[in-house]
């Protein structure tokens, strides 16, 4: 009897929401210099709001709801697992104000919108709340609380006790100095509880100003090249690495998100997070390059995998953070080992300069808490290696086994995997040189007869090819512990 009290309450609720909702567009204010038309997008830098903030970076993004689907395909016996309602940021830079609610509403993605900005960049992030269509008896409230900024103003940090919430309809452009390199984080932090939960989290880093130090430069032996990139201002190049990947680590109860969809009371007491996440999925559907679309409104809520592809002799550096609030994780790689140079948004180095980054093959994470990590593969195969959660319960999807928070390294040698692409793909299949090289060949076949992997249209084929390379490596796994 509740839950169709509630279903008549929402179904009367929302036409007024929409109505609400609609009427508010000309609150979208978007505070960025040089943007001519609001739309947060730099058009004329000889503006003089510009001239006096020569290094900014504006953003748009909205805080509302939306859907995703959970990886487990085998119990939903679909080409999506299950479905759930969540809360969420949106990515809305370049889009007209008067447009950004019609735009963002039941949009949201988790995670969020990925914030990247160089030291020295300031950042000008504009959150509009665009209301909760899904649920239109909230009006809560959202902020953007930046984890791990080092001194910030009250009025930018987002905890509503010190800073200012913004109401459905509204809009505040957060302003922040980016002046430390390093991984970070954000989050909504009104209700904190119940919005992280829900997903309105989302990675944000800041890459260091020794990148743009000039060709040639001596960093104590080690010299520096236009393109080089580095974790912190190391000064002697050990942060050095050729490519990046943010990891974000969170967790979902699928029984409080029913519950805030139909509108029945919050289990805080008993929240149990069965739906481990990497970048907002479970394996292997961390694999699936691109954007994934929700089956409910068809919106790319799922914006970011959690592959990591590089070429043999490359460093790879891995930006982990863990935005769960119930879950402590073990990540492991046990065949390629990492090496921690900074945690926290600080390099490991002792006050005397001495190095404190160590060699490791797992790092366990708290709810708050990011590591940067730098693998070298240079002593390592070409091949496919893992990563995954040491926590067995968290290697599931829900009830589905096999799933959770593990994703690949695949690690290309430079001329093979130009064979493979470019070369008949039968012959590049012969070749068995790693299960990277067959998926390349596959995905060349794939190619020829137009099936694009990649794009959303055809992801299904490119998850048919991780399922059954899946199944094939726990095969072969098994084989080897029980002969």
């Amino acid at each position: 009897m509740m839950r169709v009290y509630g279903a008549i309450v929402k179904l009367v609720l929302t036409s007024l929401s929409l109505m609400v909702v609609s009427g508010v567009s000309a609150d979208v204010y978007i505070q960025c210099p040089g943007d001519l038309d609001g739309d947060g997008v730099i058009d004329n830098t000889g503006d003089p709001f510009h001239q006096e903030h020569p290094n900014a970076v504006c953003r748009s993004i909205t805080g509302g709801d939306g859907y995703i689907n959970m990886a487990d395909t085998t119990v939903t016996g679909g080409t999506r697992g299950r479905q759930l309602y969540m809360f969420g940021f949106a990515d809305v830079t370049g889009v007209a104000p008067a447009d950004v609610i019609e735009t963002a509403t039941t949009g949201a993605w988790f995670p969020g919108p990925k914030i990247e900005v160089a030291e020295g960049d300031e950042l000008f992030l504009s959150l509009t709340n665009v209301g909760m269509a899904g649920r239109p008896d909230l009006d809560d409230p959202h902020t953007v609380h930046w984890h791990g900024y080092p001194d910030a103003a009250p009025i930018f940090d987002g905890l509503p006790d010190v800073s200012i919430s913004i109401h459905m309809g509204g809009t505040l452009t957060y302003y922040y100095n980016a002046n430390n390199p390093g991984t970070y984080m954000y989050h909504c932090h009104v209700e904190a509880t119940e919005h992280m939960q829900m997903g309105m989290l989302g990675s944000l880093y800041v890459t260091a100003a020794q990148d743009n130090l000039q060709d040639g430069t001596d960093l104590n032996g080690f010299t520096h090249h236009d393109g080089y990139s580095y974790a912190y201002n190391d000064g002697d190049g050990s942060t050095y690495y050729d490519v990046d990947y943010p990891l974000q680590l969170a967790s979902f109860d699928p029984e409080f998100h029913d519950a805030s969809e139909s509108t029945q009371p919050l289990p805080f007491a008993m929240m149990n997070d069965t739906y481990p996440l990497l970048n907002g999925r479970g394996y292997p559907e961390t694999l699936i390059p691109g954007p994934l679309a929700n089956t409910a409104n068809g919106i790319l809520s799922q914006p970011e995998d959690a592959l990591i592809s590089a070429f043999q002799g490359d460093k790879v550096l891995l930006r982990l953070s863990n935005l769960s609030i119930t879950q402590f994780f073990t990540i492991i790689s046990p065949q390629a080992p990492m090496k921690i140079v900074g945690t926290g948004a600080h390099q490991l180095v002792g006050t005397n300069g001495a190095d404190l980054s160590y060699m490791t093959n797992s790092v366990t994470m708290g709810g708050g808490q990011a590591f940067d990590a730098i693998i070298d593969t240079a002593g390592l195969d070409p091949g496919t290696y893992f990563i995954y959660t040491s926590n067995l319960n968290n290697l599931s999807n829900n009830t589905e086994a096999r799933g959770g928070i593990m994703t690949e390294i695949r690690i290309l040698d430079p001329v093979l995997a130009d064979l493979a692409l470019a070369s008949d793909p039968d012959e590049a299949a012969n070749v068995q040189l790693s299960p990277n090289l067959a998926l390349a060949a596959a995905r060349a076949a794939l190619a020829e007869q137009g099936v694009v992997i990649g794009s959303n249209a055809d992801w299904l084929a490119e998850r048919n090819l991780k399922l059954a390379e899946r199944d094939r490596l726990f095969s072969d796994r098994d084989q080897l512990l029980n002969p």
